[in-house]
């Protein structure tokens, strides 16, 4: 009996054995078969199914190939890096369904004309397009073009003063090209620019070029706010400078042209997006937004290829946040004709880009 008992162990014991081996087997198996190919292991895995499961909810044409920063690359995925992506394309999708719509034509689209050639500069080593928005954070990104274009090593090294000087800056305008090689980078090359909530970039404009009044921008404050007073105010007895309530009145008037002729092209301040970039005539990349320009900025240097290459400056804390109660604060003054007036011209900024109608204009 005892024999048998001892017997019955062994048998146990092996069996055992056999089960746990057979499990390692299996186990090494089932690892081998579904490890990631490139090493990174299996955990992305589920990331990257949840980010093209979105994509395809945002209808993107089937035409249209996904660009090369959308493909999974096999590395290490954050949250942010999958959610980036989508809201860029979300942010195209919005733009293409506002430019076919009929009833905001005259507002959404103008012609590739030499003033929109004018507005964008070229990185031909990385092939990049950059259409300039003024009050949008533009001379940082200036200063990274020239950076790539080779001009200086740093953005440290950039003298202030040779930023904005296309002699020196080593930085092209599309329209000093033929009409072939702007062809040619406008369908091949990277394009991008940057747009700001439309009102608070008028409300900058106003304060940089009318209030401080930059000292090698003596025009603003000598030339350009006098025109504006004698059109558009109407207590002609004031003597004080150009007031934000003049500024709206002049930018709302539907005949504002006869004095943007006069002004020439200082009015890049202060005209829309759509004026500058014709975003429905040309076909951009990407387009970011000052609001969220600590993640849009990293976005873009990658996507474009450079990220290696040059980072975007520092933002100070809170510089791109809306500020509500400033636009609203600017506002309360102006009459809710002159407003609307305004708001006509700049609907296709604000529906274009996805910004909301202000609510002192709903009330």
């Amino acid at each position: 009996i005892h024999a048998d008992n001892m017997h019955h162990q062994w048998l146990l014991l092996a069996a055992c054995f056999w089960v746990i081996f057979m499990f390692m087997v299996a186990s090494k198996f089932i690892t081998l078969t579904f490890k990631d190919p490139d090493g990174y292991g299996s955990k992305q895995e589920p990331l990257i199914l949840t980010a093209v499961t979105k994509v395809e909810e945002v209808h993107v044409p089937q035409e249209k190939h996904w660009p090369q920063e959308f493909q999974p690359t096999g590395k290490a995925f954050s949250g942010n890096l999958i959610r980036q992506p989508l809201v860029h394309m979300e942010r195209l999708e919005l733009l293409r369904n506002v430019c076919k719509d009929t009833a905001l034509r005259d507002l959404s689209h103008t012609a590739v004309s030499k003033f929109v050639l004018d507005r964008i500069f070229v990185c031909d080593k990385h092939k990049i397009l950059f259409c300039q928005t003024p009050k949008v954070g533009n001379t940082q990104w200036k200063k990274v073009l020239i950076v790539l274009n080779g001009a200086f090593s740093s953005i440290e090294e950039i003298p202030e003063n040779i930023v904005h000087d296309h002699e020196k800056n080593g930085l092209p305008r599309l329209s000093s090209f033929s009409d072939s090689e702007i062809k040619k980078r406008l369908n091949l090359y990277f394009k991008f620019f940057i747009v700001r909530d439309p009102f608070e970039r008028l409300i900058s404009a106003f304060k940089d070029k009318f209030v401080h009044n930059p000292r090698f921008e003596p025009w603003y404050r000598h030339e350009i706010a006098p025109g504006i007073i004698r059109k558009y105010r109407k207590n002609r007895t004031e003597t004080k400078g150009l007031q934000f309530e003049d500024f709206v009145r002049y930018l709302g008037d539907p005949n504002h042209r006869w004095l943007d002729l006069q002004f020439g092209d200082h009015i890049i301040h202060w005209v829309t997006y759509v004026e500058l970039c014709a975003p429905c005539e040309i076909t951009y990349s990407v387009i970011g937004h000052h609001e969220t320009l600590e993640d849009d900025a990293p976005y873009i240097l990658k996507a474009a290829g450079i990220d290696h290459l040059v980072s975007y400056p520092t933002i100070p804390p809170g510089i791109t946040v809306y500020n509500r109660t400033k636009v609203e604060r600017y506002f309360s003054g102006i009459s809710k004709r002159d407003i609307r007036r305004l708001y006509a011209r700049f609907e296709g900024d604000f529906k274009l880009f996805g910004y909301r109608e202000p609510d002192f204009l709903l009330n």
